[in-house]
């Protein structure tokens, strides 16, 4: 019997390579950082060799105690929507990846918003969205969801759809290799697949698939429309597959040893998956430079009144389960600059015992807005804020409005969710690297006033790869078992009273209306 499943968890800022048990516990693991390339103001890039080659090490590195013949499957696991263009032929890269933080595209966006076709599809879509406040069903059906999502529609300049467009215009001779099917297209995972299988399979998963911006997830399909907006032909584009599924055989000659590929799955969707959200209304939270709140939605996907993003979560046995996810681009990042900018805090780890030397901000509220506003307000024009300084305020007081002015975001979207959804939220798994913060947990479980937990890998990404290669391959038999393994840190149960929990949000609310548009009036 086959004793280990091993993990590549490719992300923005590194790889690794880790071999798992069958309690779900880490055997033995390795790290390489990646490198980011910043040609211009905005830009991102990530050269696909060095992702690769790194990948190649890291793997090596995680199984060098242990036996090859002892891993039953490989799963995999990727940031989500950095992309590439390879020639097929000779497997080489014909431009960087750009990356998921890269805005270059944005005038290219603009344009194709601005079109007579996309102008009557939210047109159709606003006026669905209108009528589903009367008849809140609609919103359930297939065709509803679709419609509603399509009333906020845009392209966004952080996509891999945008991207792509962009690489066949700049690179010479690209749009009509592609035509011919000359070059392929890919996520990360694609590349990796294509390059640990030596060429044979050129696939992807729906959760990845889902959020390049190319693919339709009412449909299921790749988008024709968006194909045909932004004039990229469907020769490129990787096959679909179930998220537990066939991704090939691993080449001998990358580890010694032939190892299948049962599993590929976007980021977000395997950090949901290892913090056992199986149910509709499960929820997690990443908390990292960002966060990504994910609900779990069940067979169906559900059309956001608040333009939340409807995804595909996975796609196991013929079973596709969708997730509604929101995002906040600024999280362990606005606590890094209160010590790099502001230098009232030494270290970042301090910030939880220095938020909890005071029993509250004095009326301080901080709006985290640093690069807008995403979820549920879009607003790209908002600013961040600090508001409501006394000559009583301390660095304690901003302190701890910073941690709870990421509490009050995690409840703005949350709250969207569960207007769209129906479903109420009785619990929230929090995972990410800012998720060990005691304070930021407490305060969260109390202005939400639902349970939140801990789990003890806070980088479960590589787990939940790992968790669906071993469904794929029998490795463990079933979610039942897989929520056996769960292992939790602490849970966190929220002791706010009702009433101060309201008057909190109420007093966030008027701060968070003061960062609006801030942004453009300054220019």
């Amino acid at each position: 019997m086959k004793r280990y499943i091993l993990a590549i968890d490719e992300g923005t800022t590194g790889v690794r390579g880790i071999v798992f048990d069958r309690n779900g516990d880490i055997v033995s693991q390795e790290y390489e950082t990646i490198s980011q390339i910043f040609p211009h103001p905005g830009w991102c890039e990530q050269n696909p060799e060095e992702i690769w080659e790194k990948c190649r090490r890291v793997m090596k590195g995680a199984l060098e105690k242990i036996e090859i013949s002892d891993i039953e499957a490989v799963g995999i696991t990727t940031q989500r929507t950095t992309n590439l263009l390879w020639d097929r032929k000779s497997g080489k890269p014909i431009y960087n990846a750009i990356t998921w933080q890269d805005t270059r595209t944005a005038d290219i966006c603009r344009k194709k918003d601005a079109m007579p076709k996309m102008r009557l599809i939210r047109g159709a879509g606003h006026l669905t969205k209108q009528l589903s406040k009367l008849a809140p069903f609609l919103r359930k059906t297939t065709t509803g969801a679709l419609l509603v999502s399509a009333s906020s529609l845009s392209f966004s300049p952080v996509t891999s759809l945008a991207h792509t467009r962009w690489i066949l215009d700049n690179v010479e001779g690209a749009q009509k290799r592609a035509e011919r099917g000359d070059v392929l297209f890919g996520t990360m995972d694609t590349w990796l697949i294509w390059k640990l299988t030596g060429g044979k399979v050129h696939a992807t998963d729906f959760s990845s698939a889902g959020a390049t911006n190319m693919f339709d997830p009412f449909s299921a399909r790749w988008s024709k429309l968006f194909l045909d907006v932004f004039d990229i032909p469907d020769a490129i584009l990787p096959e679909v597959r179930e998220t537990c599924g066939e991704f090939g055989q691993m080449e001998r000659e990358i580890l010694g040893a032939e190892l299948p590929i049962r599993s590929a799955v976007g980021d977000q969707s395997a950090a949901m998956f290892a913090d056992g959200c199986f149910n509709p209304g499960d929820v997690k939270c990443t908390h990292g430079t960002g966060s990504f709140i994910n609900m779990n939605v069940g067979h169906r996907p559900t059309g956001s009144m608040h333009r939340l993003l409807p995804l595909i979560a996975w796609k196991i046995k013929g079973m596709t389960t969708y997730m509604m996810e929101g995002m906040m681009k600024t999280t362990g990042s606005a606590v890094q600059w209160l010590k790099d900018n502001l230098h009232i805090i030494d270290d970042v780890a301090d910030s939880s015992r220095l938020a909890g030397s005071v029993d509250d901000t004095e009326g301080v509220y901080f709006v985290p807005a640093f690069t807008g506003l995403s979820s549920p307000y879009w607003d790209p024009h908002a600013c961040g804020i600090v508001i409501g300084l006394s000559r009583k305020t301390t660095r304690e007081h901003v302190v701890r409005a910073a941690l709870e002015g990421i509490a009050y975001r995690c409840k703005d979207v949350l709250l969207a969710m569960e207007t769209d959804t129906g479903l109420p939220v009785s619990s929230l798994k929090a995972d990410g690297g800012a998720s060990a913060n005691d304070f930021l947990l407490q305060f969260m479980a109390d202005l939400l006033g639902v349970r939140v937990e801990r789990p003890v890998m806070l980088d479960s990404t590589a787990l939940g790869a790992a968790y669906l290669a071993g469904l794929a391959s029998d490795f463990w038999s079933s979610t039942d078992e897989l929520r056996e393994h769960q292992k939790i840190d602490r849970v966190f149960e929220p002791r706010m009273e009702r009433e101060k929990r309201e008057m909190l949000y109420e007093g966030w609310k008027r701060a968070v209306q003061r960062s609006f548009r801030w942004g453009h009036q300054r220019r």
